[in-house]
């Protein structure tokens, strides 16, 4: 996958300065606040920044944290995982593999069948409603 390099003034233009904040210096959104915590529509589920399809809504799930929670990528090779040790924990935090935007955290507590709770916050997300048919639009 080809990696999406700009600069900190093209990303300022980009994204809005919540998205900025959130995507860029690996912020979070306040719990219970995002607009896709309660989404239930169908559809994918794309990167704010670069627009690269991450989960997809039959993954989401109600996990009760406050944040859009998925059991797994839509792929394994479009998030990455990277060691996060701030504020005094130990996490994993999840990034979009194409522009390295910050998406949010995976924990080892989700439902089966994969065990994986990736807590997202929602302004680091684009939704695409599935079209009739079963695709994505």
């Amino acid at each position: 996958m080809e990696h999406l390099n700009l600069s900190e003034s093209e990303w300022r233009k980009r994204l809005s300065p919540q998205q900025y904040h959130v995507l860029r210096e690996a912020g979070t959104e306040r719990a219970f606040s995002g607009h896709f915590n309660d989404n239930k529509a169908d559809g994918i589920y794309r990167c704010a920044g670069c627009q690269l399809d991450l989960f997809d809504s039959v993954d989401k799930y109600d996990s009760g944290s406050g944040w859009p929670s998925f059991t797994q990528p839509i792929a394994p090779d479009h998030v990455s995982e990277h060691a996060d040790v701030s504020h005094g924990m130990r996490r994993v935090e999840v990034r979009c593999a194409r522009c390295d935007g910050h998406l949010g955290h995976v924990f080892p507590d989700g439902p089966p069948p994969t065990g994986l709770r990736y807590c997202m916050n929602s302004v680091s997300l684009d939704f695409r409603p599935r079209a009739a048919g079963g695709s994505a639009a």
